[in-house]
This record gives C-alpha cells, structure tokens and sequence, in this order.
C-alpha cells in the first residue's frame, strides 16, 4: 500500500512559515536540493492546499529559462509530471498536471491508494497536512529543520488531541546544518 508522508522544511521552532508569511529562510542550498529532488523521485502523486499550489506553479513553467541550472532543471523534470490534487475553495481551475479535489481528504487519499500506481502519497503545506494528521492519514512525518528560530506563523506539526508514537527511521545532517529526521507512525 503506499505511504502517505508528509514532508517540509521547518524552523528549529516548529514553523513551515514565518509570522510574516515568508519562508525565505528554509531556501536550501545545493545538498539539501539535491536530497529533495531524491525525495520528489519517490513520490506518485503530491497533495496540497490553495497557497502551496500557487507557490509551486513557478516550477510549470521554470523549465523556460535559460539561466537555470542543471539542478534546477532536474528538479522541474520531475515536478511538472507528477500528479498533483489540490484542495481549495476558491480555485476554479488548476494548471500542468494538476486537478481540483473532487472529495475530501480521507477520500482522495484513500481512492490514490486503490489505484494502481507507485510512489508516496505526499502531503504539502502544513495545513492540509494537519487535517491528514487529524485523521490518521498520515504514515510518515519528515522534517528538514533549519537552524533558524522564527517566533511564530503556521507550525509544522498540527495540534492534535492524541498522542501519536513515532519510531525513528533516518536521520541526515547537511553541512549547511539542517538536520533531515524521518519518522514512521507507530501502529
């Protein structure tokens, strides 16, 4: 069955996104790009809410500029295809390979896992990630932990009412010191 994970850059403080809405700070250099563009080659389909959407549709047409480097190219080779659901109120329409989510979270999730396929279910932005962690959804937490304290904004880990137990998988220091941690949930 595949594996639902939910993975994002956070503060040593616990935040995908600053207080001021920016995340300036969890741009990575070349090692920790190269480790997420691994990551993104394990990935069948990618889950994800309004703003990380409109973030991301940078990379449907990054591939147009010249300037880029072959990292960078890489990285949009793999993105552009992947299968992406978005879940959002006010869009009407979505770009690339991209589609509206017909039903809620629970039921995309589960009608992913029923089709044939390979690759994680990935989960993207903090918010749509704790509606999963809500619902039991999720198999995997993966954290790239930047050695920066924010003060505040969206956290990486939602407020739950129930404890979770995770065993540690993998951990990984860069040399730009970001500390990769990847836990599966206990079952």
């Amino acid at each position: 069955m595949r594996s639902v994970i939910y993975s994002m850059g956070v503060s040593l403080d616990g935040y995908t996104v600053g207080p001021d809405g920016g995340f300036g700070w969890s741009t990575p250099d070349e090692e920790v790009f190269a480790f997420a563009t691994d990551e993104i080659r394990q990935v069948g389909a990618h889950l994800m809410g309004r703003r990380l959407y409109e973030t991301m549709l940078y990379w449907e047409t990054a591939d147009q500029d010249p300037s880029l480097d072959d990292a960078t190219l890489e990285w949009t080779a793999l993105w552009k295809p992947l299968p992406k659901v978005v879940f959002s109120t006010t869009l009407s329409a979505v770009q690339g390979n991209a589609r509206l989510a017909s039903g809620g979270l629970a039921e995309e999730i589960e009608r992913l896992r029923a089709e044939p396929g390979e690759g994680d279910i990935a989960i993207g932005g903090a918010t749509l990630a704790a509606e999963a962690s809500a619902l039991g959804l999720i198999d995997e937490y993966r954290a790239r932990v930047h050695p920066v304290l924010v003060g505040g904004g969206i956290p990486f880990f939602p407020r739950r009412e129930s404890r979770v137990d995770l065993e540690l998988v993998e951990t990984r220091i860069f040399s730009s010191k970001v500390i990769y941690l990847r836990y599966r949930v206990a079952r």
